[in-house]
């Protein structure tokens, strides 16, 4: 390890660009097809029923199958892992550029997802081997320094590039990093020690993959009623894995997640920030889509523009956050981190309607993502610390397996709680203006079969939103998205104060 710690600044910088960027890949990949979904689906005649499947396919498997991928790069070397992650994803997106069907594309999307569960925990766990401890914290603020620039920048062209070329154009997006990550890496990035696994816990993966998956459909399904089978089955199923995977890892030699980890409070606190932050971002990119497509007609094209403004400024803002946990502690700035989080979803709450000022929706993104990459680079070092020797793969998976749950639970409970407030808003409507509610269920009855779609699925009939009539579904759907924002804004706040409350103070880490 010593060997590994002497490398230069030189050396340490194209280190960080290469770890960042495939762990970019894995934000990058799922975001730009989420936002021309419809191009996809139009294009390959998609059902319905299969569109929200298509969409979070990658996502699922990567949430369910990270725990793995840590624990093998623990076992078999982590720069190994990567690099391996690397080439399934830039071979698979490469064969989806030319999928004949929906089918084929399903398909290519699981692999997808497979590949990319090799980029979410084990960029991480590199950083952490190959950067001195005491540099770590602002090695954090420049790798997600790095993704913000990315994020921000790759929507924009990559919605230019499908409406001037095709939606093909899409999967060349995560090729093109994938290559550079590749070279980067190869050339600059160590390899971590090799810690011996008597095995993989294979029972454990399993378990915890069936949990996620069967909350996700369980709770999609809740969106046509809480007590029809579609959805006490799925929940049951989630209950039932979730109990024996605990059960299962406390008696086990080798677990895929260290239960122990829990026992302590700064990590218990990090991993309900990172669940927190991704559940946040995902489920306010498919409000916004929704919202920005439905009520405000607005182009994919124009919707991936909105996460470009202030970019440079958050990639600032997080390189200053890394200095702050390194001068001080991951506690400060994860509290602000997860209030400036708050702090968008009230001012969406509290300024969201159909003839909403675009500067609005575009500083609520803004601040969003600086809260997110904020609590993010907290979430890391406080997480990395936790880690033993030779099991950082391990522990940065578990990390990005919460972060992955979080991401995939966010666009439907957002689409549930939605379905939700919207009936009540236009039941209202239709009162007041002397409707039956079987009236005006026949004239939302699209929007409401729309949302019953699958996980991470998006959902409302423009054409419907602009000519129903009798109703104003626009306003109505706008009071919706108010209540849901403001209801999932308690989220950080109790996060935020369990932070302040539960971590160690610089003091307390001194000791």
């Amino acid at each position: 390890m010593p060997a590994v710690r002497s490398r230069g600044d030189a050396k340490t910088t194209p280190t960080i660009i290469a770890l960042a960027i495939a762990f970019t890949v894995t934000v990058i990949d799922p975001l730009v097809l989420s936002l021309n979904l419809p191009e996809v689906s139009r294009a390959l005649h998609v059902p319905a029923q299969f569109v929200g499947l298509l969409g979070g396919a990658a996502t699922l498997v990567m949430a369910a199958a990270v725990l793995a991928a840590g624990n093998l790069g623990d076992a078999f070397g982590l720069k190994r892992l990567l690099m391996s992650g690397l080439v399934v994803v830039t071979v698979v997106n490469l064969l989806s550029m030319l999928s004949p069907g929906y089918g084929f594309l399903l398909v290519m999307r699981l692999l997808d997802g497979l590949g990319m569960t090799a980029l979410l925990g084990v960029p991480l766990a590199l950083l952490k081997t190959s950067v001195p401890q005491e540099k770590r914290p602002a090695a954090i603020g420049a790798f997600m320094a790095v993704e913000m620039v990315l994020c921000g920048v790759t929507p924009a062209l990559t919605g230019w590039a499908v409406a001037a070329v095709s939606w093909r154009v899409l999967f060349l997006v995560a090729p093109l990093l994938s290559l550079a990550s590749l070279w980067l890496t190869s050339r600059y990035v160590p390899e971590a020690p090799v810690q011996q696994r008597g095995r993989l816990d294979v029972v454990g993966v399993i378990l915890v993959g069936m949990a996620l998956l069967a909350l996700v459909i369980g709770l999609a399904a809740a969106q046509n009623g809480v007590s029809r089978p579609e959805t006490v089955l799925p929940l049951a199923i989630s209950v039932v894995a979730a109990v024996v995977f605990v059960r299962h890892e406390r008696r086990t030699d080798e677990p895929a997640l260290d239960l122990a980890l829990f026992r302590s409070r700064a990590f218990s606190v990090a991993i309900a920030a990172t669940l927190t932050l991704n559940f946040l971002v995902a489920g306010l990119g498919i409000a916004l889509g929704q919202f920005g497509s439905v009520v405000l007609s607005l182009s994919p094209q124009s919707i991936g523009l909105l996460y470009l403004p202030g970019t440079l400024l958050i990639a600032g803002a997080v390189i200053l956050a890394g200095r702050l946990i390194g001068k001080y502690s991951p506690r400060p700035v994860m509290v602000t981190g997860l209030a400036v989080l708050a702090v968008s979803g009230l001012l969406m709450a509290g300024t969201v309607s159909p003839t909403m000022a675009l500067w609005l929706l575009v500083l609520a993104i803004w601040l969003c993502n600086l809260g997110s990459l904020v609590t993010s680079a907290s979430v890391s070092e406080t997480v990395l610390s936790e880690a033993p020797a030779g099991h950082s793969g391990a522990v940065a998976s578990a990390q990005l397996a919460f972060g992955m749950t979080g991401y995939a639970f966010g666009p439907t409970i957002y689409l549930l709680l939605l379905r939700i407030f919207f009936r009540r808003e236009w039941l209202a409507d239709a009162g007041s203006r002397g409707l039956s509610a079987t009236e005006a269920e026949q004239t939302v009855d699209a929007v409401r079969s729309s949302l019953a779609l699958s996980p991470g699925s998006g959902g409302f009939d423009p054409n419907l939103i602009r000519h129903a009539s009798g109703l104003h579904l626009g306003q109505d759907f706008a009071d919706a998205l108010r209540l849901t924002m403001l209801t999932v804004t308690l989220l950080p706040l109790v996060v935020a104060v369990a932070a302040f409350l539960l971590m160690p103070r610089r003091e307390e880490r001194q000791r």
